[in-house]
C-alpha cells in the first residue's frame, strides 16, 4: 500500500507530544507490525483500536491563531490517514486468510466504513468467503447493504443480478445488468490490479450485463435491445456454452424477427444461422433451435 502515513515528529513540528497523540501513534505502529505478519486477530483489535483514536484527533477544532494553523492541518490529515490505513489492514489480512478470516475482517471493515475503497475491492473475496463458510444465507443482506453505500460495485450487481435472474424477477435482474454494464464500461484498473486480471473482471462484468440484458429482452420479445447487448456479449462469453446457447437462441428469434419485420431476407438467414449454431450446443434450447432454422430458412425463401 502506497500510505504517505507522516511520523508524528514530522507531523507536531517541534511541538510537545500529547499524551493521545503519543497513544495513536504506538498503537499505529503495532498495527503496522501485526499487518505484516499477518497477525488476523491482532489486526482485528488494534485496527478498532487506532481508527477510533484517529476519528478523535482528526475531529480536532481548528486554532484560532493562524501560527498553528499548519501543525493542525497536518495533523488532521495524518490522522485520516492513519484511519485510511485501518482499513487496508483489515482488507490485506483478510485476502491472505482463510474464509473464515476473511468473512470476519471483512465484516469488521464493513461495519467500520461501509463506504471503504478496500470494502469496494474486497467485496468480490467476501461474497466467496461467505459462501465457502456455508453461509449463504447472509448474502442478500450483504449484497443489499453493499449496494445501498457502493452502488457500482461490479461484485454485488453481477451476484444480485443473477439472483434475480433465478428468482425470475426479470425487470429487477434487467436493471440490475443494465448498471452492471454502466459500472463496468466506466471504472478503470486498480492500482493494486494486474492489467490481464483488470481485462478479465472487466470483460466478465461486461459479458454478464450484456448477456443478461439480452437473454431479458429476448424474452420480452424486444427484438433490437435483445440484438444489441446479446451481440456486444458475444466475445466474452465464448466457450461458456451455458450462456452461449440462450444467446444464440435470442439472436436467432431477434434477428428473424427483425427481418421479417423489414423484409430482409439476410436478417431472417441471420437467424436462421444463429439458430444454427444453438442447435450445435447441448442443452434445453438447441432442438427447439433446429426447428427454428429451418423454419426461418424457409420462410427467408419467401422473401426476395
Amino acid at each position: 500500500m502506497n500510505l504517505s502515513v507522516l511520523t508524528l515528529a514530522v507531523v507536531l513540528v517541534g511541538a510537545p507530544v500529547s499524551v493521545a497523540a503519543a497513544d495513536l501513534e504506538s498503537t499505529f505502529q503495532s498495527l503496522k507490525d501485526a499487518e505484516a505478519k499477518g497477525d488476523a486477530a491482532l489486526v482485528k483489535t488494534l485496527a478498532a483500536e487506532a481508527c477510533g483514536m484517529a476519528r478523535e484527533a482528526a475531529a480536532e477544532a481548528a486554532p484560532a491563531s493562524n501560527d498553528e494553523k499548519e501543525g493542525w492541518t497536518q495533523r488532521v490529515a495524518w490522522a485520516h490517514d492513519v484511519e485510511t490505513y485501518t482499513e487496508y489492514a483489515l482488507y490485506a489480512v483478510a485476502l491472505k486468510g482463510p474464509a473464515a478470516t476473511t468473512v470476519d475482517l471483512m465484516s469488521t471493515l464493513e461495519q467500520q466504513n461501509p463506504k471503504s475503497k478496500y470494502l469496494d475491492q474486497g467485496y468480490g473475496n467476501y461474497l466467496l468467503a461467505l459462501t465457502q463458510t456455508g453461509a449463504t444465507a447472509k448474502i442478500p443482506a450483504v449484497i443489499e447493504k453493499g449496494l445501498q453505500n457502493l452502488p457500482e460495485n461490479e461484485d454485488l450487481l453481477l451476484v444480485a443480478a443473477d439472483n434475480a435472474l433465478r428468482a425470475k424477477q426479470s425487470d429487477k435482474a434487467l436493471g440490475l445488468a443494465n448498471r452492471l454494464v454502466a459500472a463496468a464500461g466506466k471504472h478503470t484498473k486498480p492500482e493494486s490490479m494486474a492489467a490481464a486480471d483488470w481485462e478479465r473482471k472487466r470483460n466478465t462484468s461486461l459479458g454478464h450485463g450484456h448477456w443478461m440484458a439480452g437473454v431479458i429482452h429476448g424474452e420480452k420479445d424486444q427484438y433490437m435491445a435483445a440484438d444489441k447487448d446479446l451481440r456486444a456479449a458475444l466475445p466474452l462469453i465464448k466457450g461458456n456454452d451455458a450462456m452461449m446457447g440462450p444467446a444464440l437462441f435470442y439472436l436467432g428469434m431477434a434477428n428473424y424477427r427483425l427481418g421479417l419485420m423489414t423484409n430482409s431476407k439476410a436478417k431472417v438467414l441471420e437467424g436462421a444461422k444463429f439458430s444454427e449454431d444453438c442447435g450445435k450446443i447441448s442443452g434445453p434450447y438447441a432442438e427447439q433451435a433446429w426447428r427454428n432454422a429451418a423454419a426461418m430458412k424457409s420462410d427467408a425463401g419467401k422473401l426476395r
